[in-house]
């Protein structure tokens, strides 16, 4: 086989050979709005093909978001509320009066001492001369006024203190996601999420943007502990029976092609930007990838899709990102990746033409070697 044959040879399988990613063309070959960012009438067929640039990043965040599965409420403001009265409960009570010879007092006393109490497990304690008051539920300082309330209808000067609460139920437990999962004492009215999971050893570094869960009751609250540590306004107070876990963030994003890494990422922090996925896929392979074509591959509801504008073209949407231009860095790190997102990383178009001249400087030298063997 003579070189010319050799190296036509040589250079088809240098177009047909397999490659790692393919490029930005192959990728978006089927879209009609490849490349543009404009908004179109009429909505694309296969997938939509979305810029990211300063100029569209405001469009995109007034967008619906996907579905992320399951979210969770979490109480706020509640912050150093005291502790609720909960059954099982022990209460002390001293009711003061000024009547002389009143029904709750003896005569020439002002004080009548109660015996202590237990809240029965309907929530309720017996009051003498009143009947079955219901505490349960209620903050210390709401219990003394609602036996306060009571005892007026029979001693219009009562005033009621309150001076404890107690029981198994002023407790609260510390599941799993920390060093020392345990049942712990709410020792005064000022144990907040925070202060269990340091009674609980903190939560282990390993665990990848800790997420903190609340059930009371039968309702789960849910919330990040990097908020909480940040807003003290959401490092709510701990109530009796109230049971507590940490489990690490489950949401993730995917990356292939011409990445540093082809793997499936979980978000180490609430937000995720894309240049911040770019540093956690560990950039770009050097040799390999195309740094203008930067792909993020993302699945709507169908629901949400929109020929106006106000929301995607269609539920397969394509957002392209250039790292090469300065618009294209500000605005990756402003644009931002939702759970579930493929981030790929298309391989350089240069690709093809370095491997062809590597392979006709090949051929060269085996020509030369032949016709030197020859001689």
């Amino acid at each position: 086989m003579g070189p010319a044959i050799g190296l036509a040879v040589l250079l088809a399988a240098c177009a047909a050979g397999p490659r790692g990613s393919g490029l930005q063309s192959e990728v978006l070959a089927n879209s009609t709005a490849a490349g543009k960012s404009a908004v179109q009438d009429a909505l694309p067929g296969e997938f939509a093909v979305e810029q990211i640039t300063r100029n569209s990043l405001g469009r995109y965040a007034n967008w619906p978001a996907r579905a992320q599965g399951r979210t969770y409420a979490w109480p706020k403001g509640q912050g150093g509320l005291a502790k609720s009265v909960n059954a099982g409960d022990t209460i002390s009570i001293s009711v003061w009066v000024s009547e002389e010879n009143g029904l709750i007092t003896a005569p020439g006393q002002r004080v009548a001492e109660l015996p202590p109490m237990t809240v029965s497990p309907s929530g309720q304690v017996f009051l003498p001369y009143v009947g079955q008051v219901k505490l349960a539920g209620l903050s210390q300082e709401e219990a003394r006024a609602e036996i306060e309330a009571a005892y007026a209808k029979v001693a219009p000067s009562a005033q009621v203190q309150l001076r404890s609460v107690e029981g198994r139920q002023s407790s609260a437990s510390v599941v799993s996601g920390v060093a020392r999962p345990g049942s712990y004492p709410l020792s005064d009215s000022g144990v907040t999420v925070l202060d269990m999971l340091a009674l609980s050893g903190g939560v282990p570094e390993a665990v990848a943007n800790p997420q903190i869960r609340l059930q009371r009751g039968n309702t789960t609250y849910g919330i990040s502990l990097d908020r909480v540590m940040k807003d003290t306004d959401l490092n709510v107070s701990v109530r009796g029976g109230d049971r507590m876990f940490v489990e690490a963030d489950e949401r993730y994003f995917l990356s292939l092609g011409a990445a540093g890494t082809r793997a499936q990422h979980h978000f180490p922090q609430d937000r995720v930007t894309a240049l911040d996925a770019m540093s956690i896929i560990g950039g770009l392979a050097p040799t390999r990838a195309d740094a203008q074509g930067i792909l993020v591959l993302r699945a709507y509801d169908p629901g949400i899709v929109r020929a106006d504008g106000s929301g995607p073209r269609h539920s397969r949407t394509i957002f392209t990102i250039d790292l090469t231009s300065a618009d294209g860095l500000f605005s990756a790190g402003e644009f931002d990746i939702q759970p579930g997102d493929l981030i790929y990383v298309t391989e350089s178009p240069l690709i093809g033409t370095r491997n062809a001249l590597s392979l006709i400087g090949s051929v060269f030298g085996l020509a030369v070697n032949a016709n030197k063997l020859n001689n």
